[in-house]
C-alpha cells in the first residue's frame, strides 16, 4: 500500500500488529540488512524496536538504522 512516496507495511512485533510507512529506499536497505543477518524483516524490526528510545518513533528508528548500515 502506498501513500504518496511512502510504502506502508504491516508487521507483527512482540505479538502485536503494527504498520510502518517508509520510503522505498529505506525498505530496500532494511531488507538487505535482514538478509545479511539471516533474519526475517519482522524479526530485525522487532530488534530495532526493542532497542530504541521510547520517545523515538519506530519509523525514525528504522530510518536511523538504515542510515547506519554499511552501504546504507
Amino acid at each position: 500500500m502506498t501513500r504518496g512516496h511512502l510504502v506502508k507495511r504491516s508487521l507483527r512485533i512482540a505479538g502485536h500488529r503494527t504498520s510502518v510507512a517508509l520510503e522505498p529506499a529505506f525498505w530496500a536497505v532494511l531488507e538487505r540488512m535482514a538478509a545479511h543477518r539471516r533474519a526475517s524483516l519482522a524479526a530485525m524490526v522487532a530488534e530495532i524496536d526493542a532497542a530504541r528510545d521510547p520517545r523515538v518513533p519506530l519509523a525514525s528508528a528504522l530510518r536511523l538504522a538504515a542510515l547506519a548500515a554499511p552501504g546504507g
